[in-house]
């Protein structure tokens, strides 16, 4: 190794690291979104997981969407960056989720879902999304279809939207 390398890995050996997750947005043709029901988990999700070693978060869903949906799909934009942080027994993470866009009803009717992960699937309508997903997920999933209803990007903390004031130049939580 040479001196610049070593001098590089001195430095970046130290560094926080960070789960990383990747999740899709998917509708229907009524806007209802596609949530999973994992079997480790007692809430629903979007599908999705986390990302692997070298692997971009754009990969890792697309690779996430066909593994929990039998199913290939087109993967469009970021909707929302969401950082959550630790609790015990989880490390602090950076969670992301992609626009899916709306899923065709022929496309639908092909998903079949891996049992030893997830016990089913459905589209619910966003009241039934937010009785089925946890609190942090009901939250990100509330801001991500309002950022995809207005062409946009949220960033989240912990679900929450923060909030920028050009005037003040500080954040706040919404």
């Amino acid at each position: 190794m040479n001196d610049h390398a070593a001098t590089v890995e001195q430095h970046t050996i130290p560094l926080a690291r960070k789960r990383m997750g990747a999740g899709a947005l998917l509708l229907d043709a009524e806007d209802r979104v596609l949530l999973v029901e994992p079997t480790y988990k007692d809430y629903w999700e979007v599908p999705g997981g986390a990302v692997e070693a070298e692997e971009s978060p754009y990969e890792a869903v697309c690779r996430e969407l066909e593994e929990e949906l039998g199913v290939r799909l087109p993967v469009g934009g970021l909707l929302a960056v969401d950082w959550v942080p630790p609790k015990e027994g989880r490390t602090e993470g950076v969670m992301l989720v992609f626009d899916g866009g709306t899923v065709p009803a022929d496309v639908a009717a092909k998903i079949t879902v891996p049992a030893d992960e997830l016990r089913g699937w459905a589209f619910c309508s966003p009241q039934e999304a937010a009785e089925r997903l946890s609190p942090l997920l009901a939250r990100r999933i509330a801001a991500c279809l309002e950022a995809r209803a207005n062409g946009t990007v949220v960033y989240l903390e912990d679900g929450e939207r923060v909030v920028w004031s050009a005037t003040a130049g500080a954040a706040r939580r919404s």
